[in-house]
């Protein structure tokens, strides 16, 4: 796909962040344009197929908001977000990253993530919005230390 292309997001993006995100199943209640100064975008054509966001919280992260458009799954554009994203993070400083999910417990496993008790989270990450009420109570924990 050679018209795709990787970049920052800016807070101009976010009606159509929250837009595929939607399409995509994931909450978007609490993101701001303020969120988006940690989010990294794919593009096709000028439009947003792709997204994925941290939310950085000191030496830690929440990593967010992972998701593509359905009719380009499957082509590594995730796997590509990721990669920008671990990057980002561990240029910032960021040591470990938390995740929820209710739907890619296998795909992040690959990732090199793993399942953890909601109780063994820092208290920084769960008092985040996403952790402590928009994500169901019965999503998957999972953490992964950065290099």
């Amino acid at each position: 796909m050679q018209d795709l292309r990787y970049a920052p997001a800016s807070p101009d993006d976010l009606p159509a962040v929250k837009e595929l995100l939607e399409r995509c199943g994931l909450p978007t209640a609490d993101l701001t344009p303020t969120h988006l100064e940690h989010f990294i975008l794919s593009r096709l054509g000028g439009r947003i197929v792709g997204t994925v966001g941290l939310e950085l919280l000191g030496q830690v992260a929440l990593f967010r908001s992972l998701a593509v458009e359905a009719s380009l799954r499957g082509r590594r554009v995730g796997h590509e977000l990721w990669a920008r994203a671990r990057d980002h993070a561990a240029a910032s400083g960021i040591r470990r990253l938390y995740l929820l999910t209710t739907t890619a417990e296998a795909l992040f496993g690959r990732w090199g993530f793993h399942r953890v008790a909601r109780d063994q989270v820092p208290e920084i990450v769960r008092a985040t919005s996403e952790f402590s009420g928009m994500c169901p109570s019965t999503a998957v924990v999972m953490t992964g230390e950065l290099g």
